[in-house]
């Protein structure tokens, strides 16, 4: 029963039928507080439809866009919340809703919006919202404001998207012109990618055969022009690419690597060769010394043969070795040659001294001087060699034989010479200098013992006690000796029987000791030490026979190597090639010297001889090779000289001449090299010239570039100072001309993204004020015709006198009007006239249709050109405008203000016309002719 009661006496609204609750809710009034309160209730009811006409009914727009996420699929929600998002509909002020909309995610809500919006405003903010390509390019073709179509087309960026642009956008040519230039863009963006590639890809290809190329004097300076191209480029490379370009540059830098190496390799053998020259050239000093002391010392005795003979093999042994590494120089090898003959001569005499010194001693004891001289003739002692004591005795005797017997005397001088002789045989004890005191003591003793006189008995005295002092230091040497000669034996006894070491180190080992054995002269010398030390030595030697004889063998297949390897050269020498390439010879040139090193040792008597040979042809291999390299370096002069030429010629375009510098660079790498020396001249010189030529091409770019960007900037002061200026005159058309021709004057601009850019923005600074000064015409149109309004006012008085009473009488402008008459409604004036007496009083039907006809139709041409649309009602007659004009011609490009200044001019011309038509339009015309009388905003 309660709950009957409560149904019976309950609001309607709370009525548990919704159809009921939907009756009740159309007749509750939203400006009542309890009516209110009930809307607002009704808006959380379970039934959508209520809730929706409750939200509509309060006006809730902010509620309806709140509620609207949950009923996306209702079609009467989804118009109620574009009608009210739009204005359309309802009083939601314009804040609110551009509020409503920067939160909705819907896009056909927003869609919807940026298409019926009432505010430009509105629209773009609904249109900021959108994402969706599609609905971008739907709003850039069928939207009905210009500002909307062309920002929904900035936003298309696809490639896709801007050709459906291109072809569904008939209707705004701007869009079209904005599609065709952004994918244009696209297009050439594209090719510029694709270009970039291809040199990418060209410069990966020319990096990998730089690679694999051989080093020349231009490898590096190529190899870092192609780097530094390759880090030009912005895009950036693929994996691959990247991979291809770290291998070929790690190819690039080892190729660099290994000619630094082997530079440093040559380097370190022109040390090496000057090592040995010096090596050499000391080996010559020492023996020409002792050479030329042979023949400035007092006596010669064996040690100094001995000497002699140690110092000629050590010459011999290191020579041959040097020779294997680095030949000889002529001089150096005549020289050698010199020595050698000396040094034959003088073992020679020796020899024969030697076979003759027993039968001239026996002959000089027995005084017999007639076989004692015959024994001297057969000698032959040379005059430049020291005669040894026993022939200097002989000598003497013969001589003194022959000479007449005189009282024995001694001069001052004699005896000064032998005080000076003996302070230096004192001196040479002192120092412990045995041998060269020895032999000097030799020297002075028989000459001072034949002095006489009673002042020789000094030096006589002197020279006991330097004898001596010097048998005091044999003794000594003795002492020293005789423990380093057991040493030796025991150690080359130990050597024989050591039966593990190879046979290389036995042999140095056991010169080795041979010569330490021989360096101690006569001290300490016994027959059971020598004979120890030669039954051990023998016994080395019979061990070392195979291994000498495998040497010999290796040596004589060495020999006949070497002698190959000279006849091949020879071979090649006989003929050589006029365009034999140096850097080719170069490389036969290193490697007949490496083959001939490795074909080493060979026998020491005929070493020589092949030597001299292999000399001899290396001499003329490098003559080959220098003339070859004179002839590329005349080449190379000759391109140098046209480079010159062409940098200094000023009658031939810069870009031909850098062509042609190009070809000779690339003709300079075709090129072998120049003599060493005179490539890197020649080169720097070469590239001094190139480098002037390119920098002239850098100077006209860097000058060209300073021009256009004095260009460019002339260019965007111009366009900040339009953009700045704002017309405020119809008649500022002039300034907006001056500046279009300024901007003329300094075109063709780059073409540059910057340049671009700046036109777009000219041409749409030249839009905007052309769009300002036509508006400020039109509203100079609309002022114009509002100073007629009086004669408009006694034009259509005089229709409605003549309608009614049937007498028309004419209207005279200028007693009406305060102004003159524009000359523009002159002829407007007097048709209005002409057609107060043409029409019939009062007029037909027909007539007044036509009248009214008319009049409507330019009140919608009106509505076009003021809000650039018209009422439902009024479509049709839109539509049959439009048809008009395309059948007249009227799409042709025509401004704002001559449409208005037409209009108005067919409205003072239409007549007679009846107040009540006019009436009923004028309101509505003089709205619109307001709104295009406002000033537009700056």
């Amino acid at each position: 029963m309660h709950g009957l009661l409560r149904r019976l006496f309950a609001p309607r609204w709370q009525h548990p039928d919704p159809e009921v609750r939907r009756q009740a809710l159309q007749r509750l009034d939203p400006h009542h507080t309890e009516q209110r309160q009930a809307l607002q209730s009704l808006t959380h009811d379970n039934d959508s439809h209520i809730r929706l006409a409750a939200l509509l009914a309060l006006d809730d727009c902010a509620g309806l866009v709140e509620a609207y996420p949950g009923h996306q699929q209702d079609e009467t929600w989804f118009n109620a919340v574009c009608q009210r998002l739009s204005g359309r509909e309802g009083h939601t002020d314009l804040h609110q809703r551009q509020t409503l909309i920067e939160h909705i995610d819907a896009p056909r809500v927003l869609s919807a919006v940026a298409l019926q919006g009432d505010n430009l405003t509105l629209r773009l903010i609904a249109l900021g919202r959108l994402t969706d390509e599609e609905d971008l390019i739907h709003q850039a073709c069928h939207n009905g404001v210009a500002a909307v179509r062309h920002q929904a087309a900035e936003r298309i960026e696809s490639e896709e998207g801007l050709k459906r642009l291109l072809k569904e956008a008939r209707r705004d040519r701007q869009v079209v012109r904005l599609a065709r230039e952004r994918l244009n863009r696209l297009r050439s963006d594209a090719q510029w990618i694709e270009a970039e590639e291809q040199q990418r890809e060209t410069l990966l290809k020319q990096l990998e055969q730089h690679a694999s190329a051989p080093w020349e004097p231009l490898y590096g300076g190529r190899f870092r022009h192609i780097e530094r191209q390759w880090e030009q480029l912005t895009q950036p490379p693929s994996v691959e690419q990247e991979q291809r370009f770290h291998h070929a540059l790690l190819g690039c830098r080892k190729t660099l690597r290994d000619h630094e190496t082997q530079e440093q390799a040559r380097q370190q053998s022109n040390e090496r060769r000057e090592e040995a020259e010096n090596t050499r050239e000391q080996l010559l000093e020492g023996i020409e010394e002792t050479l030329d002391g042979l023949c400035h010392t007092q006596g010669m005795t064996v040690q100094d043969i001995d000497s002699l003979r140690a110092q000629r093999q050590l010459l011999g042994q290191r020579w041959q070795t040097l020779s294997d590494m680095h030949p000889p120089s002529d001089a150096m090898r005549q020289r050698y040659t010199l020595a050698i003959q000396r040094y034959d001569h003088c073992l020679d005499a020796w020899r024969r001294w030697s076979t003759l010194s027993t039968s001239i001693e026996a002959s000089l004891a027995a005084g017999d001087y007639t076989t004692l001289a015959a024994q001297i003739n057969e000698c032959q002692w040379p005059d430049e060699l020291t005669s040894p004591a026993l022939l200097a005795r002989a000598q003497e005797a013969i001589k003194a034989d022959n000479a007449p017997l005189s009282p024995p005397t001694e001069d001052a001088e004699t005896l000064e010479a032998n005080s000076g002789e003996l302070d230096s045989f004192e001196h040479l004890l002192e120092r412990g200098s045995f041998k060269s005191a020895s032999h000097l003591h030799q020297r002075l003793k028989p000459r001072i013992e034949a002095l006489e006189s009673p002042a020789a008995q000094p030096l006589k005295a002197r020279l006991k006690q330097l004898a001596a002092r010097l048998a005091e230091l044999r003794d000594w040497r003795g002492f020293v000796a005789g423990p380093k000669r057991e040493q030796l034996c025991t150690s080359m006894e130990a050597l024989a029987n050591d039966s593990h070491m190879v046979e290389d180190a036995l042999d140095r080992h056991h010169r080795q000791l041979v010569k330490e054995w021989k360096s101690l002269g006569d001290a300490a010398a016994n027959r059971e030490q020598s004979a120890r030390f030669r039954s051990a030595s023998d016994r080395i030697h019979e061990r070392l026979s195979p291994w000498r004889d495998r040497l010999s063998e290796e040596r004589e297949s060495n020999l006949r190597a070497r002698e190959a390897l000279c006849e091949q050269l020879e071979s090649l020498l006989a003929q050589p090639a006029e365009d034999a390439d140096p850097d080719v010879l170069r490389q036969i040139r290193d490697k007949a010297r490496h083959q001939w090193r490795h074909y080493s040792p060979v026998p020491r008597e005929r070493a020589e001889a092949v030597g001299r040979r292999f000399g001899t042809i290396r001499h003329q291999l490098q003559t080959l090779i220098d003339q070859r390299a004179e002839y590329i370096a005349s080449q190379k002069r000759e391109l140098i000289s046209q480079v010159t030429a062409l940098r200094s010629d000023e009658s031939q375009p810069l870009a031909q001449r850098i062509q042609q510098t190009k070809q000779h660079q690339q003709q300079w790498r075709s090129l072998g090299r120049a003599p060493k020396g005179e490539e890197q001249t020649l080169w720097k010189t070469f590239r001094h010239e190139c480098d002037q030529l390119f920098a002239q091409r850098e100077a006209h770019k860097h000058e060209q570039a300073a021009r256009q960007q004095q260009q460019l900037d002339e260019m965007q002061t111009l366009i900040d100072e339009m953009d700045s200026w704002q017309p405020h005159e119809a008649s500022d058309t002039t300034t907006l001309d001056r500046y279009i021709e300024q901007a003329n004057q300094l075109e063709p601009l780059p073409r540059n993204r910057r340049s671009e850019g700046m036109q777009r923005r000219m041409s749409g600074i030249v839009r905007a004020r052309r769009e300002r000064l036509h508006r400020l015409a039109v509203a100079d149109t609309v002022q114009q015709w509002q100073a007629l309004r009086p004669l408009t006012n006694a034009h259509l008085a005089a229709d409605q006198q003549y309608l009614s009473e049937g007498t028309a009488h004419d209207i005279d402008a200028s007693s009406v009007l305060d102004i003159a008459l524009p000359a523009v409604f002159n002829e407007a004036h007097l048709t209005r006239n002409h057609q107060r007496h043409r029409v019939a009083s009062p007029l037909p039907d027909a007539d007044r249709a036509t009248m009214a006809e008319s009049l409507a139709r330019l009140r919608v041409r009106l509505s076009m050109l003021a809000v650039g649309s018209v009422r439902q009602k009024d479509e049709p007659l839109r539509l049959a405008i439009q048809v008009e004009r395309l059948n007249e011609g009227f799409n042709q490009q025509r401004s704002r203000d001559q449409d208005v200044t037409d209009i108005l001019v067919a409205l003072l011309a239409l007549g007679p016309m009846p107040e009540s038509l006019w009436a009923a339009e004028l309101e509505e015309i003089d709205n619109l002719l307001s709104r295009l009388a406002r000033a537009p905003l700056p």
